[in-house]
């Protein structure tokens, strides 16, 4: 079985909710309208079918019509996903959703904060030959504010883990804004540490030990409340999904639990993880992200995928 998780870059729907940016107000100013959502559906499926994976976790998609939508428009490409689930955080712009081959025995969402700009973590349940997998689908605080914010959501997601039985395995999946070794990256950085070097995904989430060394597969088995960030498994020049201007980031991640590592039950695939990076997502050697034109008018030009490439991961059961 094959997980994937993508932020497919704000894929908003041709309902006027009040929520959008302003870049995608049905038939604005930039020139949002039925033929740009066509297109920006073709090219999110395009990638998505690629991908072929068995349960892909997505983000930025603004409401459940717009996640329906897609799945039509990937059925039209061949790729049928007959379950869904989708996170609707109230008054929030984008939100997060999940895909899904095997039946979804059940999915919630977990409110992060009342504020607008915490959106809640999609939590679902699915089942394989009757053996539960849970999947965690995130999108944390951009990195626009600082760490303190994304620990919220990194103690949201970790108080929920604790009440889970300990060998019960699960997959952190999604867009956390953060590097697999955030508590390296953002040290130097006054805007973003305002938390004396704590972080949300290696501290809280405890994908780092006690000495501040990153879990390794191996180590999984010395203590149940370590998670494993499968960024690892690639040479370090591969690990990355994102650019910001010439810096190039690991925003998006695979944690997996202990359970998945035992030898028992649903395994992780050692070896198996990997970023989708075909030569179409780039553009002179840059993410081919959705264009738009910021000339007078400013409009949305109709070519694109997303600012960040996609990662998957393969299970055995």
């Amino acid at each position: 079985m094959k997980i994937a998780t993508y932020n497919v870059e704000n894929l908003f729907d041709m309902n006027d909710d009040g929520t959008e940016y302003e870049e995608y107000i049905p038939n604005g100013l930039w020139g949002w309208d039925e033929t740009m959502y066509r297109t920006k559906l073709r090219h999110t499926a395009e990638v998505i079918r690629d991908i072929g994976a068995d349960v892909i976790g997505l983000q930025e998609i603004e409401s459940e019509s717009a996640l329906k939508d897609l799945k039509a428009e990937l059925n039209r490409q061949g790729l049928y996903y007959p379950y869904y689930a989708f996170a609707r955080t109230k008054n929030s712009t984008v939100n997060n959703a999940l895909l899904s081959r095997y039946p979804i025995q059940s999915a919630l969402k977990l409110p992060v904060g009342a504020s607008r700009k915490y959106r809640d973590i999609l939590e679902v349940k699915i089942l394989l030959d009757g053996k539960p997998l849970r999947i965690f689908v995130n999108h944390w605080k951009s990195k626009s504010g600082p760490e303190s914010e994304r620990i919220l959501c990194a103690k949201r997601l970790a108080l929920r883990l604790k009440e889970l039985p300990p060998d019960e395995p699960f997959v952190l999946i999604g867009d956390f804004n953060s590097h697999y070794e955030e508590y390296r990256t953002f040290l130097r950085s006054r805007k973003h540490n305002d938390t004396d070097g704590i972080t949300g995904i290696n501290h809280i989430l405890h994908t780092i030990d006690s000495d501040n060394n990153p879990v390794t597969y191996g180590s999984l088995e010395k203590d149940a409340t370590y998670l494993y960030n499968l960024w690892y498994e690639l040479p370090e020049n591969r690990r990355w999904s994102h650019q910001y201007r010439k810096t190039e980031e690991a925003l998006d991640n695979i944690i997996i639990s202990p359970a998945l590592a035992d030898g028992k039950g649903i395994e992780y695939a050692r070896g198996s993880f990997n970023r989708f990076d075909p030569s179409y997502l780039f553009y002179k050697n840059k993410i081919y992200r959705w264009q738009q034109s910021r000339k007078y008018p400013k409009h949305h030009l109709g070519e694109g995928y997303s600012d960040h490439l996609p990662i998957y991961a393969v299970f055995t059961f």
